[in-house]
C-alpha cells in the first residue's frame, strides 16, 4: 500500500523508508508540510525533522505578523541583527527594517496578502516561492494611490538559527506590479 508520509520521507536528505508498519504523522497545514514525528531506521531524523519544522513555524509566524498588519510581532521571529541580502531601499538589519519596509507596503496596499505558494527546507533554510496580492489606496513610491489591484510573484531564502531568521535572500516582480498599476 502507497504511503504519502513515507514518501515525503524519502526526500528528506540522510532518511531511508521507514520501516515496515511505521507510521509517520504529517500535518499538512497551509502547503507547509510538518513532520510531527519520524521513525526511522538507522538514522536520528526526528532533530532535523523537527528544526525544519520550528523554522517552518518561524516563517508561519512572520507570513501571519505581516498578513494582519502585526508588525511588531516581527521581532519573535527576526534576529536583532539579522541580514537582508536583498533590502528595499533604506531597509535597515534586523526586525525593525521588516517592520518598516512592510509598513510601507501596507500603507500604499491596506489589504496586502501573501500567500505561500511552494516550500523546500534543508536543516537550516527554507526557500519558497509566493504570490503578493493587494489593492493599490496609498501612496506607492511617490504615486498617488490607482485603485488597482495587483497580484505578483516572488522568491525567497531564509536561513535560521536559535529559532529566528538571520538571514534572507529574495525577489519580488516589482516591474510586474508597476506595469499592473500602470505607473510604468
Amino acid at each position: 500500500m502507497k504511503n504519502p508520509a513515507a514518501d515525503a520521507l524519502v526526500a528528506l536528505p540522510g532518511v531511508s523508508r521507514p520501516p515496515q508498519g511505521a507510521t509517520p504523522i504529517v500535518d499538512g497545514r497551509k502547503g507547509l508540510l510538518h513532520i510531527v514525528d519520524v521513525y526511522a531506521q538507522g538514522c536520528n531524523v526526528k532533530e532535523r525533522v523537527m528544526s525544519r519544522s520550528s523554522n517552518a513555524a518561524v516563517l508561519e509566524g512572520f507570513g501571519s505578523a505581516v498578513n494582519t498588519d502585526h508588525l511588531g510581532e516581527l521581532e519573535e521571529y527576526v534576529a536583532p541583527d539579522s541580514v537582508d541580502h536583498d533590502p528595499a531601499p533604506g531597509q535597515v538589519p534586523g526586525p525593525e527594517g521588516y517592520e518598516e519596509m512592510f509598513a510601507t507596503m501596507r500603507r500604499a496596499f491596506p489589504d496586502l496578502h501573501i500567500e505561500v505558494e511552494h516550500v523546500m527546507a534543508t536543516d537550516d533554510e527554507i526557500a519558497f516561492a509566493y504570490t503578493i496580492t493587494g489593492t493599490h489606496l496609498g501612496e506607492l513610491m511617490g504615486h498617488s494611490p490607482t485603485g488597482k489591484t495587483v497580484s505578483y510573484r516572488g522568491m525567497q531564502i531564509s536561513r535560521f538559527a536559535d529559532g529566528k531568521m538571520v538571514e534572507r535572500w529574495g525577489s519580488s516582480d516589482e516591474l510586474g506590479m508597476l506595469r499592473q498599476l500602470g505607473l510604468t
